[in-house]
């Protein structure tokens, strides 16, 4: 009986629901480890052990660890849930450029907004809000049309992005103008075995 992939893992990161997410979608057998980010778990040697940068999410399968939320969706998708990674060269570079932005623009901008209200974070409010309007109205003009960001099915692309992206109002980040965004949302909410990030009552206040 293959043992089940452990995910380490702290409810209200964005970075880690990525992994618990597709986990959840893909049916990929796995356990949750909580780690107790607000009393520094996560910088114990016994974490640091696993991921030295200090950060969830981390994955372990057997003897294989893989840390980065990004790296760690290529890793079971390539693994376990081949479809929702498709070889296809053209379809691979689409989702490639999606993993990039999710580490750039959608980083410094929604997740950005909402590590300053959840945690209390120290970033320019201005520049975050501002480049998470850019980042929306990017997506929102590449989903005009599409159920999902690459192809016709959901890939790992659409897990990469969904978690800051649904969470952006908890940065004071509306999503009101941006109806196709607001539309593949609920085609991601709708899809078997989707698990919801914790909302928190920080931000909300635009």
């Amino acid at each position: 009986m293959n043992t089940p992939i452990r995910i380490h893992h702290f409810p209200l990161s964005g970075h880690s629901h990525r992994a618990e997410l597709f986990a959840n979608l893909a049916g990929i057998d796995h356990d949750i480890v909580l780690v107790d980010l607000p009393n520094g778990e996560h910088k114990q040697s016994a974490f640091l052990a696993l991921n030295p940068v200090g950060q969830v999410p981390v994955i372990e399968d057997g003897e294989v660890v893989v840390s980065d939320s990004n790296a760690i969706l290529v890793y079971l998708a390539r693994q376990y849930a081949q479809a929702w990674l498709p070889t296809d060269a053209r379809l691979e570079a689409e989702i490639q450029k999606f993993l990039t932005l999710a580490a750039g623009e959608q980083a410094y901008g929604p997740a950005a907004a909402r590590l300053n209200t959840v945690f209390n974070a120290d970033f320019d409010i201005d520049f975050t809000h501002a480049l998470a309007h850019r980042y929306l109205a990017k997506i929102e003009a590449h989903l005009t049309g599409r159920d999902f960001l690459v192809g016709d099915s959901p890939t790992i692309a659409d897990v990469a992005l969904y978690s800051y992206t649904a969470h952006a109002p908890e940065g004071n980040v509306s999503l009101e103008a941006y109806p196709a965004v607001l539309r593949w949302l609920a085609n991601i909410e709708a899809l078997p075995g989707f698990k919801a990030m914790p909302a928190t009552q920080a931000g909300l206040l635009a």
